[in-house]
């Protein structure tokens, strides 16, 4: 498995909300079909990027949505925000650390159904080598025998992984904000399933 990052992670767990017509099966996801966004705030407003490297696994059985399980991986490195110079910056050891700490990841620990479509991702999401729980808010968007799409979202405080940078402005205040708001968009499918 390739390396891999934090906001695809979170993309998965929305997958163990198929609907009745998906059969058991372990899903995989598929990254050209797929997206892992966030976006943080930046003096005034909210700046996008997204990870361009990921993979994981979904373990789901319709009968029994609440026994199924997530497991992900987003290689930090391949972090994206239109910007060389901050990309770099967010991959050194201000931020993501990639050099001692490549690989971002995301493993269930509890799947709550709730209304209509609606599921609860919980699990552990170990960014910089510290692990803290998260919970993903999924929407199940519909599937077949071979392929289940889904969004996800979560929002995630960056200091409570150690990713504490910040530089404070001569009008006062900082340039960054704390919260990270991720997004995910998925498909995944069977194993044998291939697409172009």
């Amino acid at each position: 498995m390739r390396r891999s990052s934090i906001l695809a992670t979170l993309l998965l767990s929305g997958a163990l909300i198929l609907g009745a017509s998906a059969h058991a099966a372990t899903w995989v996801i598929d990254p050209s079909h797929s997206s892992v966004t966030f976006k943080v705030r930046h003096f005034f407003t909210k700046v996008p990027g997204d990870f361009a490297q990921f993979a994981g696994t979904i373990d789901y059985d319709p009968a029994k949505p609440e026994a199924g399980s997530v497991k992900v991986s987003i290689d930090a490195a391949s972090v994206n925000t239109r910007n060389e110079r901050r990309d770099n910056h967010l991959r050194s050891g201000d931020f993501f650390d990639i050099e001692n700490h490549p690989i971002v990841t995301f493993e269930s620990t509890k799947v709550v159904k709730g209304e209509g479509n609606a599921l609860s991702v919980e699990g552990n999401l170990t960014i910089r080598g510290v692990t803290k729980p998260v919970t993903l808010e999924a929407v199940y968007l519909g599937s077949n025998d071979h392929t289940v799409g889904f969004e996800a979202s979560t929002t995630v405080n960056r200091k409570d992984f150690g990713i504490v940078w910040n530089r404070t402005l001569d009008t006062g205040g900082v340039m960054l904000g704390d919260d990270v708001e991720i997004t995910l968009t998925i498909e995944a499918n069977v194993p044998e399933e291939t697409k172009s």
